[in-house]
């Protein structure tokens, strides 16, 4: 096992670094980057003292490991725009990301299992085929389109869910106002809804589908015979046998799903003007601040790395055999 966690230590290493290589390389593609940290009017002496100043006009290696190096202590550079430290502006942003993100992922992992499971024991039935007819609309419909649809109907028709806004939990908690978080979970949740189902759609219709293909790979098996004909109910063989075995290609799919949809959520707080990371992000493009998308591209890659090596660890775990490959 030792061995196994020390190679999957390396291997993340070297996806980070090919990330920040990659994070870095995007500030030079459209030519010289010191053109965007001074004004149009700059003379050309201006531009020659920012250029030495921000260190442009060394070798492009030398500029990376100086990257590396500030990077390592958390200094990914000013936003153009606000004028403050980059990092510091994705991390103010992040727990409300983290909420949606997480809201998102219990939604669709809660309602996937429980449909995948009836989808797999009615197999071939009209409920399994409107059931896997549902997953692949879950799977088609745009993002933005079902966040609009959501707003014009729920919220500006039936008045139901509020349209925008955002009310914080992980951020008082942070703080150290537990009762402040707790207070607001009721507010937050009526929030959460519909950004919440715009995000987690397409997981919940993707998971539905896995496990049911997962379970009727497991139902086939001789073992689940074995246990039908010692009399144990069916709820019992599904529930006991069938879905523990099923588990495992789930867990790893599940594991990733929050990299997958914390990297995904530009679209819903876009359309929710929901305050993220997403929606910074989105913003710092059309104003071509470079710092500000680097500083979100490294720690949501991060993120997923991290995520990434615990599935494998977990998976590791429930099933040995893989420690060998």
């Amino acid at each position: 096992m030792g061995t196994y966690i020390a190679r999957r230590l390396l291997q993340s290493v070297v996806v980070l670094l090919g990330v920040t290589l990659l994070s870095f390389l995007t500030l030079h593609l459209a030519g010289d980057p010191t053109y965007l940290y001074v004004s149009e009017r700059a003379s050309e002496e201006e531009i020659i003292q920012t250029r030495q100043l921000l260190g442009f006009d060394r070798p492009l290696p030398v500029q990376y490991f100086d990257f590396l190096g500030r990077l390592v202590q958390g200094d990914l550079g000013n936003s153009l725009r606000a004028r403050k430290p980059a990092l510091g502006l994705v991390l103010e942003r992040l727990p409300a990301t983290l909420e949606l993100t997480l809201f998102a992922m219990i939604l669709s992992t809660l309602l996937a299992i429980p449909i995948g499971i009836i989808s797999a024991t009615k197999r071939g039935t009209p409920l399994d085929g409107g059931i896997m007819l549902l997953a692949m609309f879950g799977q088609s419909v745009p993002g933005f389109w079902l966040g609009i649809m959501l707003i014009l109907s729920v919220g500006l028709g039936l008045r139901w869910l509020p349209i925008s806004g955002h009310t914080p939990v992980f951020q008082p908690a942070l703080s150290g106002d537990i009762g402040t978080a707790v207070a607001n979970i009721p507010d937050a949740i009526l929030h959460l809804i519909m950004p919440g189902i715009t995000v987690g759609v397409f997981s919940l219709s993707r998971n539905a589908r896995l496990v049911r293909s997962s379970m009727l790979e497991v139902l086939s098996q001789d073992y689940i015979q074995t246990a039908r004909s010692k009399g144990l109910t069916e709820r019992r063989v599904i529930l006991r046998h069938a879905f523990r075995n099923a588990l495992i290609p789930v867990v790893t799919i599940l594991g990733l799903e929050f990299g997958f949809l914390l990297s995904g959520v530009v679209v819903a707080e876009t359309v929710f003007s929901w305050p993220g990371v997403g929606r910074l992000v989105f913003n710092a493009i059309n104003q071509r601040d470079i710092p500000l998308v680097q500083a979100a591209v490294v720690l949501f890659s991060f993120l997923f790395i991290t995520l990434n090596l615990l599935v494998d660890l977990i998976y590791a775990q429930l099933d040995p055999r893989i420690r060998l490959k």
